[in-house]
């Protein structure tokens, strides 16, 4: 399934962004069969607010075409992007965008707000959801269930250095 071909180059991007501490969100952009944009989450990293996998794949892209219009490309996505970054994909003209997992609490394609759909705009967007799934649940959970793990950690270590 080509789907999950590319799918797995987003899944590839979340994994680096969790090995710098980055929360794990991956995205490429295809064109024509080939990506021509990659992203990952680098926030933290880059100290901006603006460094979202989603917003790095589509300034890449954009280079890379030489237009600020997507118009024939795909997007792949291992998490539901979030205001922001609808409203990029929107403003990008990029007409498909496949989901691997959706987020419940800040998701703005069907979970909160479906931004990617709102017939009042000019461009709405085909959406994918749910392509490999499990394997981008997967390494945001892991993700989480690591980051508490080492913040009890950090906090038992302060407490017994306060007693």
């Amino acid at each position: 399934m080509i789907e999950e071909k590319y799918m797995r180059e987003a899944l590839k991007l979340a994994k680096k962004a969790a090995e710098i501490g980055e929360v794990p969100i991956g995205c490429v952009i295809e064109y024509q069969g080939k990506i021509i944009g990659r992203g990952y989450n680098r926030r933290k990293t880059d100290k901006n607010t603006l460094s979202h996998a989603e917003i790095i794949a589509i300034r890449k892209a954009s280079r890379k075409m030489n237009d600020w219009r997507l118009e024939e490309c795909t997007m792949y996505i291992t998490l539901e992007p979030c205001q922001m970054c609808a409203g990029a994909i929107v403003q990008a003209r990029i007409p498909n965008v496949v989901i691997g997992c959706m987020n419940p609490k800040a998701g703005c394609a069907g979970s909160i707000l479906n931004i990617l759909q709102v017939p009042e705009f000019n461009h709405q967007v085909n959406i994918t959801r749910g392509i490999l799934e499990e394997e981008c649940s997967d390494v945001l959970t892991a993700f989480f269930k690591e980051l508490r793990e080492k913040n009890k950690a950090e906090k038992m270590k302060l407490k017994t250095t306060t007693e």
